[in-house]
């Protein structure tokens, strides 16, 4: 009798571990092909000749139309979004927002200064040679200007792609400043240094996910009034 009792123990046992092991190979292996949680990747230009005080006067390096991202639909960029996380796992869009947020503020606040060697690292090849053709321009005419970034009411993803290895993101800030630009014989020329303007810059950022390089860059600037 004792037994036959250690004999059915035994073999439900041997059941409920069956039973257990089939639960995990279900259930407890993730495979690599899970949708992460959508709100885990909802975290990281020459002079223009408009006079509008609503403009922020940085260089300008448009795309050609038949290579901008700006007419996807939301659902793309949310997908180019999931797709850059797949291929990065250190990548989350909170972080790269924040970072975006301050190299937005260290290169506007360069530009203005003319800090060339803070601007260098931070802007492709060509973006930087455009930006250093606007300050010699600048620098020829012999101009002071000032400038305060007063803060930011917004700053969003707009649009996002992976293109093979190369990712692209653009950034809508929607910012508040002071400028005023003196000329050579002290004269107020552009700005007000008492008033505040609002701009909407939209920068596209850069980076070869598969590269050493941990570091975004900018390779696309825009502007326009508010």
């Amino acid at each position: 009798m004792a037994n036959t009792q250690l004999l059915v123990i035994v073999a439900v046992a041997m059941v409920a571990g069956i039973i257990l092991f089939r639960l995990y190979t279900v259930l407890g292996r993730r495979t690599g092909n899970e949708r992460e949680p959508r709100q885990r990747f909802g975290r990281l230009g020459g002079a223009t000749n408009d006079t509008s005080d609503n403009i922020v006067r940085l260089p300008d390096r448009n795309r050609p139309s038949g290579d901008t991202v700006a007419t996807r639909p939301a659902d793309e960029a949310e997908q180019a979004l999931t797709d850059i996380k797949l291929a990065d796992r250190n990548f989350e869009t909170d972080h790269f927002v924040s970072g975006a947020k301050k190299a937005h503020e260290l290169i506007v606040t360069a530009f203005w200064k003319g800090d060339r060697d803070a601007l260098k690292p931070l802007l492709s090849d060509e973006v930087f040679g455009t930006f250093d053709h606007a300050l010699k321009e600048r620098e020829s005419r012999n101009e002071t200007v000032k400038f305060v970034l007063v803060g930011y009411k917004d700053v969003k993803i707009t649009q996002a792609s992976l293109k093979g290895r190369i990712a692209e993101i653009t950034v809508s800030f929607a910012v508040q400043f002071i400028s005023s630009t003196n000329n050579a014989a002290g004269t107020l020329i552009e700005g007000d240094p008492a008033a505040v303007r609002d701009v909407t810059d939209i920068w596209t950022f850069s980076r070869d996910l598969r590269g050493s390089d941990p570091n975004w860059m900018l390779v696309a600037t825009s502007g326009g009034e508010v």
